[in-house]
């Protein structure tokens, strides 16, 4: 969301200065340009808690290849590593994608066996594989999500729960009730819907936060019924630093429960 034009420690200070505590950062392979991010965070006050796995869609890990699986697992341990150089408690994880090569019940059985495999990485960086629900046609209520999780019997491997994912067949605020603490992150996003005559069903576009449909007044309650004291990155598109200031006076609103 930040302007892509200028160098890492520049935008980190114009996040700061619009109000914004925390950064979730893409997976960074190269060396040199993680230090920049590291230094550009320390010295900008801005904290990294976040690293969003950059090869989960590309690399499905619910893949029938082992090259690709194998692809996503060295992402996943580039992401890892950034995560603890960067002092972030999570790395977000899409679990798998169910395609026509893949079913439901592959993409299930396969994404959890290989992060399965890679829970000894996460406990020795202190880092948690933190699962996210998407539109990769799994994970598709919130009972089957809590179970999800439950399985690995890890605490290394929990929920990142996308508020703004779930409102074209669920309530977010009802799947936050249900995941409970299971929830390590939250992703914040708003749809409106709109009738399309040329295709005769409605469809969701992307707004600023408190323009769209979801109910952000029961967002507040359930995640303080559940006793969430995580983090919560916006996910919206990007824009200039009175955008930004804009949509952090929106993030303070709906902290607030307004």
């Amino acid at each position: 969301m930040l302007p892509k034009e200028m160098a890492v420690k520049d935008r980190f200070k114009v996040a700061k200065d619009c109000g914004f505590e925390e950064v979730e950062c893409h997976t960074t392979p190269d060396p040199q340009a993680a230090s920049e991010i590291r230094a550009a965070a320390e010295s900008t006050g801005l904290r990294i808690h976040s690293v969003m796995n950059s090869d989960h869609w590309r690399y499905p890990l619910s893949s029938h290849d082992p090259e690709v699986v194998s692809k996503c697992i060295a992402g996943m341990e580039t992401s890892i590593r950034n995560a603890k150089e960067w002092g972030a408690e999570t790395v977000l994880l899409v679990p798998a994608v169910v395609n026509a090569e893949t079913s439901y019940g592959d993409a299930w059985k396969r994404s959890q066996d290989r992060i399965r495999r890679m829970i000894p990485t996460a406990e020795k960086a202190k880092v948690i594989i933190a699962v996210e629900e998407v539109w990769n046609k799994f994970l598709l209520s919130p009972l089957e999500f809590a179970r999800y999780v439950d399985d690995f019997k890890s605490p290394w491997v929990k929920a990142y729960f996308d508020v703004g994912n779930v409102v074209l067949y669920g309530f977010p605020q009802d799947w936050i009730r249900t995941l409970g603490s299971r929830i390590v992150k939250l992703h914040f996003k708003d749809f409106k819907f709109q009738n399309d005559p040329a295709i005769k069903k409605r469809v969701a576009d992307f707004v600023n936060l408190r323009d769209g449909e979801i109910d952000w007044k029961q967002i507040y309650a359930a995640l303080r019924e559940v006793n969430y004291r995580g983090s919560a990155t916006v996910e919206l598109a990007g824009g200039d630093a009175t955008y930004l200031k804009d949509v952090s006076r929106r993030v303070d609103l709906i902290l607030e429960g307004a």
